[in-house]
């Protein structure tokens, strides 16, 4: 199996606490979290994706917010040394993430001013 992911969302699955912009959102989101446990392959996207597909800011496949949401992703990516289009386990997509922006401090220069920020300590 093979998901679409923000590359962003990188980073939001570390943090997540089953809150979320509706109830199809957070229940997206909790079965999305288990099956990238299974450690399947992610094609990195900026843009809407597989976690984005219950979230009501989604209007016709594009965030209401992709101008920030796609900034966010391009920081993750260039962070981890990967580009959009990328297909990569989720696994090491995840220790790219935790090493080269979370335990290097550079969560909050990404993405600190999303609203969800609070959550992510």
């Amino acid at each position: 199996m093979e998901y679409r992911i923000r590359a962003h969302h990188g980073m939001c699955f570390f943090f997540f606490q089953g809150k979320g912009y509706s109830s199809g959102f957070t229940q997206n989101m909790c079965e999305m979290k288990k099956k990238l446990e299974q450690d399947p392959y992610v094609v990195l996207l900026c843009g809407a994706d597989d976690v984005c597909t219950h979230c009501p800011n989604n209007q016709a496949g594009v965030c209401i917010s992709d101008d920030k949401a796609a900034d966010y992703d391009r920081q993750v990516l260039a962070a981890c040394g990967l580009r959009a289009g990328t297909r990569i386990r989720w696994k090491a997509f995840e220790a790219l993430v935790r090493e080269r922006i979370l335990r290097a401090g550079r969560r909050t220069q990404i993405c600190g001013g999303c609203q969800w920020n609070e959550l992510c300590f």
